[in-house]
């Protein structure tokens, strides 16, 4: 593992929590959806409907309350007042403003981790709602940059890697998703370290198994600053 310059980690679920409100707020819409669906066919066609809005919508909480109204509408035959299309909203607006909180360990692994190595954030999702969680986590101190990308293809990386001047094998990206944070970086030569969330959104799930030489899985990010050691 020597040459590498810089670690780049994901930002929600893996510096910070982040996928349980969107479970939170899809069991919500399920429950005032049982009207007019069960809650096993709502989520499934909220999923879908999520699917088919990536590509124009992207990521992110504002990228799901859209779905979440025009799924509501789709099930309901547009029957759902503005009254509930409000409530729909106003969801979104409380998962907004949820506070950030940290995972176990993240500030004292980038405190030892900034002394040898460029940090940066390279994340994907809305951009007004990953500055402000940066913000409120206080970490921005320890980051020389901040990527937020539309979404994290080979491509992207790919741009990120000649941004910061270095070479592939000289990134080492740290995530909980294997399909946006792991597989990109290990298809384009850099690191690619896994660290499971306790819930993944079924979108970022990969069972294929992997061998690349350059992948490696943690229990934790506090394990980190052992595999640099």
């Amino acid at each position: 593992m020597t040459g590498i310059k810089v670690i780049a980690f994901d930002a929600d679920d893996t510096l910070w929590e982040n996928e349980t409100f969107f479970r939170e707020a899809e069991q919500q819409f399920a429950e005032l959806m049982l009207k007019y669906s069960p809650k096993n066919e709502t989520l499934k066609v909220l999923y879908d409907v999520e699917i088919a809005n990536m590509p124009i919508y992207g990521y992110g909480i504002k990228a799901f309350i859209l779905s979440l109204i025009e799924t509501a509408n789709l099930l309901s035959g547009y029957q759902v007042s503005a009254r509930q299309i409000n409530e729909l909203t106003d969801l979104g607006k409380e998962m907004l403003d949820k506070p950030v909180v940290l995972l176990e360990g993240v500030e004292e692994v980038l405190k030892k981790a900034a002394v040898n190595y460029k940090l940066i954030v390279a994340t994907k999702g809305d951009l007004l709602d990953q500055e402000r969680k940066l913000r409120k986590s206080g970490l921005l101190k320890y980051f020389h940059h901040i990527e937020v990308m539309s979404d994290k293809t080979s491509d992207a990386y790919q741009i990120l890697i000649q941004h910061l001047d270095v070479k592939p094998n000289e990134l080492m990206m740290v995530g909980n998703s294997l399909k946006s944070d792991v597989l990109p970086v290990l298809e384009l030569g850099g690191w690619g370290v896994h660290i499971p969330f306790h819930t993944t959104w079924q979108h970022e799930i990969v069972t294929e198994p992997i061998t690349n030489n350059k992948f490696i899985e943690l229990g934790s990010v506090s394990e980190l600053p052992m595999l640099l050691d």
